[in-house]
């Protein structure tokens, strides 16, 4: 497997003895108290739940020389007792990092279910549009390259979830937002414990959990484009098993319509999860639970790559090509993981075995035989690009051989599969106390990759075979196995919070090319270390600052010149909270010493430079954050919440280089990166009565470069300013029914959220959804 005997023993004495944690803990059944939120927690993640509060939640600044408690859950009955599972121990109004946690309150107020558009309410994220669905977000943290979502640690309770993290970290695949719980967002020196993405930070997407008795949900909603939902979930326990079944269907025609065809140009996913629990031993000193947690999810989505040119957007921004017609992205994914969870009571061990498949198949249109679809879309009245842009639209018959379409699927198969195990354990030295993390991951992911095209005519406005062979463009595997260990230890002074960490990513990975026949294997090892501090000035006001190593690993199969992201982060900030009120400021500064890029055909490579990686050198981003967060009171059974987070940021890059990355291409020292709005603005004002609530919000994306430059952005070169508007309104109708009304971009705003690879791509237009909720 390349990794050393020594690694081996260190895994096997790790797993034997004391396992790791992610998201197993006790069921609600034990904690009767604690919000559902709370209890459904992977190891390093907030929880407002555990916030000391004698009087509405607000802060207790301890005597001087009473002990210090380590933080945990309130006490539950005899059987269990559930640590609070935050950044290495400490609530997330005292943690030395950046942290937001988008809780099911959240969620459900706004109806929605393109990650993009909910993750974007956390300050420092930023998205590149693409289908307008959010099938595959393109997500980024404080300037990292959003393609793919690649460059963030993406988890599901705890669980690495993309298709192949180390060896192809494009996710291609996302979870359904509708069935989250709460998501948790986290940057900052936090990023040691969670990997191989260290540069921005992680996103950990946290699922419903097994309910303490018997409980049932519906979800069923309708809308425009013939939008559909059905959700429902079931669910109960005794006092020592417990089940989950839970089912989601959404769906929609899309709102696009290609020239000349009647045919639907929208999708259908299906998301099955099943959780089963049984307490081994559910009472005594040491506690012991077994749960075992399976997943089902297929799509079925007609996407395509291909875009507009600038006037046929301004003309029509839902209009497709005829060229696209044959367009269809087909996967289905499978998921099993099984936890043990021994508790004690100052200890909490989970061990996890995991495994995850993905396999897909997107058919699509690739290029001409002859050029570039995108050189024709970015001048088509040209005299040589109007003849292609004529076969593109079907307006011209192919007439050449460089006007053959070729068109192909895709095909690629995943494996994402490990073990992993994580010690939590508080202790004192003296007037110290301990929150510590020991956590180790045994993992190995791979992809097989085989890419053909087809050549088609365009003949009467269809597409019709060519006849000729079928071109196989890509035909390999990529594997890697890593060891991933990580320590930290928030150690409570007092108001003085000091929490260093350090991660170790050992690496060993292979690439084999079968239409070549070479084999490249790779090794690397990354030590990562972090320090964050927070010092209370009172209850409620903090001052916080740190610094750690950003890293990401190279994929396999690179040249060994080729090196991976490494970076030196550093933040501060400040944070007021008390209940129902937040405000934090904080600043950040990501020095690299080595940025990386790797060709995507998302980003519209060519088939000779996909997955290769190029490194940028030295480079800069840095920018502010803001959040506020305050719910009003006046009386009369009214709340008025409302929420901000506004975003700053800014990018260099330090040094000339060359990348065939359509992104890049020819950088100069002193140029700006792509994809990294300069200013991103949401806000939210709703007020709520017994049985009512009605909200309104709104998001502004600033104009984006698409390439690296600086300067003015030519007008074919930026994303349009994107400012829309959502409503949201529900009424309790009964105490276990409930209707709701949605609007999507109320003003119909329609700008161009990007042009990467074919063409300019438009935000979704306005929507409108009913829908009826049932839970008992």
């Amino acid at each position: 497997m390349g990794v050393s005997r020594q690694a081996v023993t260190v895994i096997a004495i790790v797993l034997a003895s004391e396992a790791w944690a992610q998201s197993s803990e006790p069921s609600q059944e034990t904690l009767p108290q604690v919000p559902a939120e709370a209890v459904e927690l992977p190891p390093q993640v907030p929880a407002e739940a555990v916030e000391p509060a004698p009087e509405a939640g607000a802060d207790v600044a301890a005597p001087p020389d009473a002990p210090l408690q380590p933080q945990l859950l309130p006490e539950p009955p005899p059987g269990g007792r559930k640590f609070e599972s935050v950044v290495v121990g400490t609530s997330e109004a005292k943690t030395s990092g950046s942290i937001h946690v988008l809780k099911p309150e959240k969620l459900q107020r706004y109806e929605l279910d393109d990650p993009q558009a909910i993750l974007q309410s956390v300050p420092g994220v930023y998205g590149r549009g693409e289908d307008g669905f959010g099938l595959r977000p393109n997500l980024g943290l404080r300037g990292v390259n959003p393609d793919r979502s690649k460059k963030l640690t993406l988890l599901e309770d705890g669980i690495l979830f993309g298709p192949a993290p180390y060896s192809a970290p494009a996710a291609y695949y996302f979870p359904l937002m509708t069935r989250m719980q709460s998501v948790r967002v986290l940057k900052g020196p936090s990023s040691v414990q969670q990997g191989p993405q260290t540069v921005g930070g992680s996103v950990d997407l946290i699922t419903r959990d097994i309910p303490a008795q018997e409980s049932f949900g519906l979800d069923v909603a309708g809308g425009q484009y013939l939008y559909g939902k059905a959700h429902g979930y079931l669910g109960a326990s005794t006092e020592r098993a417990g089940f989950l079944i839970e089912g989601i269907h959404l769906r929609s025609d899309g709102f696009k319509e290609i020239d000349g065809a009647d045919g639907s140009t929208g999708f259908h996913r299906n998301e099955w999860m099943a959780k089963a629990r049984y307490r081994l031993v559910p009472e005594g000193e040491l506690r012991q639970s077994l749960q075992l947690k399976l997943g089902y999810s297929d799509e079925g989505s007609n996407e395509t790559y291909l875009g507009l040119s600038d006037a046929d957007f301004a003309a029509n921004p839902l209009r497709r090509y005829k060229a696209s017609q044959f367009d269809h992205m087909q996967w289905h994914r499978t998921q099993a993981v099984l936890s043990h969870v021994l508790e004690g009571r100052d200890l909490v061990v989970t061990t996890s075995l995991y495994r995850q498949d993905l396999e897909r198949s997107w058919r699509k249109v690739n290029t001409f035989r002859g050029i570039s679809i995108a050189n024709v879309l970015a001048d088509p009245d040209s005299a040589r690009n109007a003849i292609y842009y004529g076969v593109l639209t079907g307006q011209l018959d192919s007439s050449s051989p460089g006007e053959t379409l070729l068109i192909g699927p895709n095909y690629r198969v995943f494996v994402n599969q490990g073990a992993q195990s994580v010690a939590r354990w508080t202790t004192r030295t003296g007037p110290v106390a301990h929150n510590v993390e020991f956590g180790v991951r045994y993992h190995y992911d791979s992809i097989d990759r085989r890419h053909s095209q087809d050549g088609f005519l365009m003949v009467g406005g269809e597409l019709v075979p060519e006849g000729g062979a079928t071109e196989v463009t890509a035909y390999n595997k990529d594997s890697t196995h890593a060891l991933a260990l990580h320590a930290t230890d928030a150690m409570a002074w007092g108001p003085l919070t000091v929490t260093p960490g350090v991660r170790l990513e050992v690496l060993r990975s292979k690439s084999h090319d079968r239409l070549a026949n070479t084999l490249e294997k790779g090794s690397l090892e990354a030590l990562l270390p972090g320090l964050g501090v927070h010092g209370a000035l009172t209850p409620e006001l903090g001052l916080f600052a740190g610094a750690y190593r950003g890293f990401s690993p190279p994929a396999p199969g690179q040249p060994r010149e080729v090196g991976a992201e490494k970076s030196v982060n550093y933040e501060a900030g400040a944070r007021w909270t008390r209940r129902g009120e937040r405000f934090e400021v904080v600043g950040f500064f990501n020095d690299y010493s080595n940025l990386t890029d790797v060709c995507t055909f998302s980003n519209g490579c060519l088939n000779d430079d996909l997955d290769r990686q190029v490194d940028a050198g030295e480079a800069n981003i840095y920018g502010l954050e803001a959040y506020a967060e305050k719910t009003f009171r006046p009386g009369g059974g009214l709340t008025f919440p409302v929420t901000a987070a506004y975003t700053f940021t800014r990018t260099k890059l330090l040094n000339d280089f060359r990348s065939a990355d359509p992104q890049f291409g020819n950088v100069v020292a002193g140029d700006e990166l792509p994809y990294v709005p300069r200013h991103q603005l949401f806000a939210s004002v709703g007020v709520e009565g017994a049985r009512w609530g009605a909200f309104i919000s709104t998001t502004y994306v600033a104009s984006m470069r698409e390439r690296a430059g600086t300067g003015e952005i030519p007008p074919g070169l930026k994303t349009g300013a994107l400012l829309t508007f959502d409503v949201n309104a529900s009424w309790n109708i009964t105490r276990w029914g409930q209707l709701y009304v949605s609007g999507r971009n109320i003003l119909d705003e329609a700008v161009i959220v990007g042009r990467r690879p074919y063409g300019a791509r438009p935000n979704a237009p306005r929507t409108l959804i009913g829908g009826v909720k049932v839970q008992l």
